[in-house]
């Protein structure tokens, strides 16, 4: 006999993904004949730690065709289990026959809190990244001290340090609010329901990471009334917007350090009576402090500060401020590096103001048992997130479109299904490239250059951008396809290139658009965000075909179901349904067969 076990399957385990506390799950393991002998096992034993605790042996009760057992889980957290039969290991990886082994492999169960929710606008949109500086620019650049800037619109960003050794990141080319207001027509036609901006307060340097003061607009991007006006408009075209949150740290040139003495008030690093001093953790005052990194220009907060705390957290702190304006929502930088309570914590101050606000987690791995510290984090067990950044599928999508092969992607969805609460599932930031990692048309040309003078100057040929191009039709395909929210970084539909920071960075080139790719997230967007939008928003996940090169999924909504091919192959494959099919990236339709042509993808609706 084999044996048999998938946690996607509901014949193996009742609840898919993460569950509520207190509610009861049942995990079978199913005999199937395997053409190896008459051997049935005696005994199966389900063995069951919660994080950081003694593992429990619990007897699983015989059933016809296998074993089954069912528990209740009284407390949030992570779970790990395996099984044993006769005594020995077993583990079943995805739709396999199961192995026997001595090494203990363990599945995991996130249980979360029942009143967990994450908001249903959210789901089934469109996100698009604006980095503020460089998106678009209406008017003239407002005077600047201590700032560089340009007047070359599409010119490379400084990125040679000084004479000390120093990167700036002073230079500034203008784009501003007016500018993201004045292309709200384009976002909409992408059908973009979320703008995320990169940070938008005052700040010394173009990234706008290290803030200098929380409650007001960075000048150079516009005045407070143009930032309402924005939002105003972007809500009559459907578009939500969600603003960086950085904090974890401040600049040292800000209103609460004052390294430099450019603002009014007396700041920590000029007198331990700041009424900021606490913000922060000097060994040494005042020039030896905790900072991000160890970079001195971006000090470290001490989140244990209650005048900290209230600044941010408060009633007429900085979430609430912003909130008030209108916007719906944060994602937060360098989620790891804030502590759990604080995210409690600003969780409950979010949700005070707009129950509907999203949360978003900049976290880069898995981020239901991540590990930070040397501490495992709680970001979705109900207190803190509603998302994080879907780094994961980014590098699963990616080395599909580069490799051909199927295996990576497979088990990467397979672990965040497995791994997720759904709730968080149809609401991940679905990534290919963010101000973080170099262009995804950069990656997918092979591209990436060791030094800031090669990548200054690299350019791919047009061979080889047609078929990165190619490639990333494909690599969005997906990203729009899979459980979550796709997150199209500002200019990737345009072709744009560049590697790391600064160069993934480059100003939009409004000049020179690319009208097939924009072509093509036009049509994505539609089918996306109107004719499916259903079925994508909350559609449960089934993998119904794979081999090496080629994947076929549902998704499945209580209304209706989409069939999504994806062939990264030479070969054809013939899809065989019994009745009428529409494929919606073509507009045709079909009877009863449907031959998937070589490196192509597709979705198919029945007709009805």
């Amino acid at each position: 006999m084999g044996y048999y076990y998938n946690p996607l399957d509901e014949a193996c385990k009742n609840i898919t993904g993460g569950i509520p506390r207190m509610s009861e799950l049942t995990l079978r393991i199913i005999e199937r004949e395997s053409g190896e002998g008459n051997f049935s096992a005696q005994t199966c034993t389900l063995v069951l730690c919660k994080d950081g605790e003694s593992e429990q042996r619990l007897t699983m009760k015989p059933q016809n065709g296998g074993f089954e057992i069912t528990l209740r889980f009284y407390q949030s957290g992570l779970y790990f289990y395996r099984f044993e039969i006769d005594g020995r290991g077993f583990f079943c990886g995805r739709m396999r026959k199961g192995e026997f082994s001595d090494s203990n492999r363990y599945w995991q169960i996130t249980v979360f809190e029942p009143y967990y929710k994450t908001p249903d606008w959210f789901k089934g949109g469109i996100m698009y990244q604006i980095f503020p500086d460089r998106f678009h620019k209406v008017g003239d650049i407002p005077a600047a001290e201590h700032k560089i800037l340009r007047s070359d619109w599409g010119g490379t960003p400084r990125y040679q340090p000084n004479e000390y050794g120093k990167v700036l990141n002073n230079d500034f080319f203008g784009g501003n609010l007016n500018g993201v207001r004045e292309k709200l027509p384009y976002l909409k036609e992408l059908g973009v329901t979320t703008i995320y901006f990169n940070p938008i307060f005052e700040a010394y340097s173009n990234h706008r990471y290290d803030t200098g003061d929380y409650m007001k607009i960075d000048p150079l991007l516009g005045t407070e009334e143009d930032f309402d006006r924005l939002i105003e408009e972007a809500k009559k075209c459907g578009i939500g917007i969600i603003l960086d949150g950085v904090f974890n740290h401040t600049g040292d040139d800000s209103r609460y350090f004052n390294r430099y003495g450019r603002y009014p008030e007396v700041g920590a690093y000029q007198a331990t009576h700041s009424p900021y001093s606490d913000w922060y953790n000097f060994y040494e005052f005042p020039e030896g402090y905790d900072s991000w990194w160890g970079i001195a220009t971006l000090p470290a907060v001490n989140e244990n500060s209650e005048s900290y705390q209230n600044f941010i957290l408060g009633k007429n702190g900085v979430l609430k401020n912003w909130l008030n304006h209108g916007i719906m929502g944060w994602r937060l930088d360098v989620a790891d590096e804030i502590p759990d309570f604080f995210l409690s914590m600003l969780r409950t101050s979010v949700k005070e103001e707009n129950t509907d606000a999203v949360i978003i987690g900049e976290v880069w791995e898995d981020a239901s048992n991540k590990v930070a510290y040397s501490v495992r984090r709680k970001y979705l067990q109900g207190n803190e997130l509603d998302s994080v950044m879907n780094y994961p599928l980014k590098d699963a999508i990616i080395n599909f479109v580069q490799t051909k092969n199927t295996t990576m992607l497979r088990e990467t969805v397979f672990q965040l299904i497995d791994n997720y609460p759904k709730q968080t599932l149809d609401s991940l930031m679905n990534i290919l490239g963010t101000h973080d990692t170099p262009r995804i048309l950069t990656v997918l040309g092979n591209q990436c250059c060791e030094t800031k003078e090669e990548m200054e100057i690299a350019r791919l040929s047009d061979e080889v951008k047609s078929a990165a191009k190619e490639k990333l039709k494909m690599a969005s395909f997906l990203q729009y396809t899979l459980p979550g929210v796709p997150c199209v970084y500002y200019g990737d539909e345009n072709g744009m290139e560049g590697d790391r920071d600064p160069f993934c960075r480059r100003c939009y080139d409004w000049e020179n658009p690319d009208e097939e790719l924009r072509a093509h997230y036009r049509k994505l967007g539609k089918i996306r965000g109107n004719d499916l939008k259903d079925i994508f928003s909350e559609g449960v996940y089934k993998e119904i075909f794979s081999d090496s090169s080629c994947i076929v999924f549902e998704r499945r909504s209580n209304s209706d179901c989409a069939y999504v091919f994806v062939n990264n192959s030479g070969r054809k494959y013939n899809m065989t349904f019994q009745g009428k099919f529409k494929e919606f990236l073509t507009g045709k339709s079909f009877c009863d067969k449907l031959e998937v042509q070589p490196y192509s993808y597709g979705i198919l609706l029945r007709i009805k």
